[in-house]
């Protein structure tokens, strides 16, 4: 019988489960929902109960489909940044609170007064600024260790808790190049005992509880690895495994992520890395993309005047599309105005010359990671909403001078079940 690997996504607006065979083929996805997480202000939880409600369903409903009695590791990743408190036993003393969660303004404070630039801790939405919020305002006299989204879901299975990732941890403050908790934490009066035990994403840590395993039609001897997160696993999914490879997303705003052989940190400018086993995943965030294009064409606008486009030929226009001035990466510079003009008369010319000048902005992203110390670009491969687009990847191929492919899979849960295949990253 074919032995299964399974990954579990906890995603904002659901749980996907993934079973892939030895090769790496998926045998099965299946998802269940999660409700909205409740939101006031900047404020933005989620009761815990209810990823692992969604958890066990998704499994369950992998069951009806599977033997799940041939799956031997199970991999876990969620949302980035997405932090609670547990007690001893697991159990949570406070709520989940979620990636974008913004309410630790004055935590994001003292770090900024004390964490080096590089560090993934900075920012109110960070798991270190809630960490130190939550320590400040909820009860902790049964209160022991803080721990990401995945973390829990994973410690639950295990029947273990207080283990998690390299990727998790950035943003709890995690120094991934010395791997190890750094000193300055001390100076915000961080207990070690409150921190997770940290472990290279897809590292087997625990065999599953035994009842969890009987509950869900598992077998008792199924392992259970420490996780990461879930831009990670997208990446994972991707097949992007060689240094020089990168992920471009073409979503509201573009995203890039390149597979390097060292660390690529610049504060300023947004820039941070993953520790992947060996290598590192740098990746930064331009303001450009498809909200830029929003502010010129609606969706259905573009969908007629794709097909008047010539890939081939440069509208010989350099135009850096902004949906409003202000840019973070490639270029650092909170008030650099769009560049959209001379406008030609005709739409689908104006369309291609927005669709080429985001492509530069790309092309300038990869340049300036280069120049940070990546290695040249080989390939990029494409997700996002914008992938679906032919034309625009034909001039994206042109402009970055290197192959340029749409992702066969980008789900998550894929990359996180290529985790537990493989026992660590790609």
């Amino acid at each position: 019988m074919t032995t299964l690997f399974l990954g579990i996504d906890i995603g904002t607006g659901g749980v996907r489960a993934c079973a892939v065979d030895l090769h790496g083929e998926i045998q099965a996805i299946e998802t269940s929902p999660l409700p909205p997480p409740h939101q006031d202000g900047a404020a933005i939880d989620q009761d815990p109960e209810l990823w692992w409600q969604a958890t066990t369903a998704a499994i369950s409903a992998l069951g009806r489909k599977l033997d799940l009695k041939r799956v031997e590791r199970i991999s876990v990743d969620g949302t980035s940044g997405t932090l609670l408190l547990i007690d001893a036993a697991g159990r949570p003393t406070t709520r989940g609170l979620m990636y974008n969660d913004a309410r630790a303004a004055r935590e994001a404070a003292r770090i900024a007064a004390v964490a080096p630039a590089e560090s993934g801790a900075h920012g109110a939405s960070s798991a270190l600024a809630k960490l130190l919020f939550l320590l400040d305002r909820a009860p902790l006299k049964d209160a022991h260790i803080a721990v990401h989204q995945a973390d829990w879901i994973a410690g639950r299975l295990a029947g273990t808790h207080g283990v998690s990732d390299e990727n998790n941890a950035l943003k709890l403050g995690y120094d991934p190049i010395t791997r190890s908790w750094p000193g300055w934490l001390d100076q915000l009066d961080v207990s070690r005992e409150w921190l997770p035990k940290v472990l290279v994403p897809g590292t087997p840590f625990a065999v599953i509880d035994p009842e969890v395993a009987s509950a869900l039609g598992l077998s008792g001897s199924a392992q259970i690895t420490a996780g990461t997160t879930d831009g990670v696993a997208a990446f994972i999914a991707t097949g992007a495994d060689a240094p020089g490879d990168a992920v471009t997303s073409l979503g509201t705003t573009l995203v890039v992520k390149l597979l390097a052989t060292q660390p690529i940190f610049a504060a300023d400018q947004g820039v941070y890395s993953h520790r992947l086993g060996d290598r590192w995943l740098a990746g930064g965030a331009s303001n450009s993309g498809g909200g830029a294009l929003l502010t010129h064409f609606t969706a259905q606008q573009m969908d007629l005047l794709t097909p008047l486009l010539d890939p081939d030929a440069s509208t010989g226009l350099d135009y850096y599309p902004l949906p409003k001035p202000g840019e973070r990466f490639p270029i650092a510079d909170p008030a650099l105005a769009p560049r959209v003009a001379p406008r030609p008369s005709e739409d689908h010319r104006f369309f291609q010359a927005l669709l080429e000048g985001i492509a530069a902005v790309e092309a300038l992203a990869y340049r300036r990671l280069m120049q940070l110390g990546a290695p040249p670009l080989r390939r990029v491969i494409s997700i996002g909403g914008g992938a679906k687009n032919a034309a625009w990847t034909d001039i994206r191929r042109r402009v970055l001078g290197v192959p340029v492919e749409v992702a066969g899979q980008t789900e998550a849960c894929y990359g996180a079940a290529l985790l537990a295949l493989r026992g660590g990253p790609p």
